[in-house]
């Protein structure tokens, strides 16, 4: 049977410019909305893949994607579809999702 999803990378960057094209057709909040997609599409297939752990990179600025990654990552943790999530040990501007215990 082929896997239906393909592998994501270990660490994946949530910046808009790292996975889109033609930034300026967008508004800010869609932006927004298309990184937490993302997130979701690369968080399901490292758990699809039965990866451990996966790493987003959400970076500083004004904490804006930050607020909404951890949103949805712990409604991600309350569905048990993730064990924990935490910041990286070495650098703050990266979560790290812990996906099986």
């Amino acid at each position: 049977m082929a896997r239906a999803l393909g592998k994501p990378k270990k660490t994946v960057d949530l910046h808009s410019e790292a996975f889109m094209e033609d930034l300026d057709r967008y508004e800010r909040d869609e932006l927004l909305g298309e990184a937490i997609a993302y997130l979701r599409e690369q968080l399901d297939a490292a758990i699809y893949w039965g990866y451990p752990e996966i790493r987003f990179i959400h970076g500083k600025g004004k904490g804006i994607l930050k607020q909404a990654v951890y949103d949805e990552l712990r409604y991600y943790k309350q569905s048990g579809a993730i064990a924990n999530f935490h910041p990286a040990y070495h650098n703050d501007d990266i979560v790290v999702v812990l996906i099986g215990l």
